[in-house]
């Protein structure tokens, strides 16, 4: 895509986020729709409908691109530009009144195999994914506080229009970190020996519940570093961009299941240290 194009895309991504958050900050009080519920997650009506009003805002300016979101498929998800989308990150927060969910959106591009990223990106996961992508457009909004994050890939990274940085923080024991267990038993067995060897080590453990925040939150250096197991594509594409738009650091592998990923994102100084936590 050319400069013009992409500023384009920003635009139209933020248009759709507001769009979105609007309902969601005009359905945190009313009654929930539950259209699925298991014991550590729940889909809502609303994610839907988030998710088709999204739709509608970027097609109106790029009909011709696909959109793979949490809530459903338009097109070819393995095309060499896409949107991702998770319409409401933080859906058990949000279900419960709980007002810390937001909208993730980004735009991806095709990325060559050959290349030193594509190799960090590269899957193991049952169902192959062939298509190695990277977000160059990323925007995350908080309906709830009016913070809107967004980011292109080489350009530095905005909270409300101003530029933010990651924290400075190089002692492992003045930081406070976010974890996450994500939904599978096996993800959250996978995390335990994580928090448990974490919590005696760091200033403070936050678990928030919505993944594109804490990173987010992690650009913005209101906390240090972020790892879970376990996130999938929509969770991540946007707030990755961000943390390193923000001079941090984002690394995702992939791990069992479509679009899954373990990650870690935090200020640089402290990656060392957190990549050996739990082990």
């Amino acid at each position: 895509m050319t400069a013009t194009e992409t500023k384009r895309a920003l635009a139209s991504a933020i248009t759709a986020a507001r769009a979105a958050g609007k309902m969601m900050r005009d359905n945190l009080r009313s009654v929930k729709k539950i259209n699925e519920a298991t014991q550590h997650d729940i889909k809502l009506e609303l994610d839907v409908r988030c998710q088709k009003r999204i739709e509608r805002e970027l097609r109106r300016t790029f009909p011709k691109i696909p959109i793979l979101g949490e809530e459903g498929i338009l097109g070819d998800p393995e095309a060499s530009v896409r949107w991702v989308v998770d319409p409401i990150d933080g859906t058990v927060n949000f279900s419960y009144g709980i007002p810390h969910a937001c909208v993730s959106i980004a735009l991806q591009r095709q990325v060559s195999g050959s290349t030193k990223r594509a190799a960090k990106l590269e899957t193991r996961n049952p169902k192959p994914v062939t298509t190695l992508c990277e977000s160059v457009v990323g925007v995350v909004y908080d309906p709830f506080t009016d913070e809107l994050w967004t980011a292109i890939r080489g350009q530095r990274a905005r909270l409300n229009g101003q530029i933010i940085r990651v924290s400075q923080r190089k002692k492992l024991n003045e930081a406070i970190v976010a974890l996450g267990f994500a939904k599978q038993r096996s993800t959250m067995n996978k995390m335990l020996p994580t928090l448990n060897d974490l919590i005696h080590r760091v200033r403070k453990i936050r678990i928030m519940g919505a993944a594109a925040l804490s990173l987010v939150y992690v650009a913005t250096g209101r906390m240090d570093a972020y790892l879970e197991y376990g996130l999938r594509l929509w969770d991540i594409a946007a707030g990755g961009l961000i943390v390193e738009c923000a001079g941090g650091q984002f690394r995702q592998q992939a791990v069992d299941g479509e679009y899954a990923y373990e990650i870690l994102a935090s200020n640089r100084w402290l990656a060392g240290a957190l990549e050996q936590a739990g082990r």
